[in-house]
């Protein structure tokens, strides 16, 4: 990737219980893709908090990856079309990146 305009665009978020989430909308500037395990990694993100936080307007951007087992994921930088998050498949309530693929 060249710039931050190159990074992969979050294209939907179903986790009601995020401070930067507001119409399936993620208003984080950007997000960090964790996590431990296989098959599965978690936005790291996530603040369950009852303050809504983030950007007015903005379309959220995956800024840093640290799955290095992705296939989307080259030197620690996601390069999908495009990333959805939803509830996480090892625990409901922290959210998932569910655009991730094991290599």
């Amino acid at each position: 990737m060249s710039a931050t305009m190159d990074l992969p665009h979050i294209a939907e978020c179903s986790v009601a219980g995020c401070s930067y989430n507001s119409h399936h909308s993620c208003h984080a500037g950007a997000i960090t893709v964790s996590g431990q395990g296989t098959g599965t990694a978690s936005c790291a993100t996530f603040i369950p908090l009852s303050i809504k936080g983030g950007l007015e307007k903005v379309i959220a951007e995956v800024g840093a990856c640290h799955r290095a087992d992705c296939t989307h994921n080259d030197s620690l930088e996601c390069h999908a079309s495009a990333v959805r998050i939803g509830a996480g498949a090892d625990d409901v309530s922290h959210p998932g990146c569910l655009t991730f693929e094991s290599r």
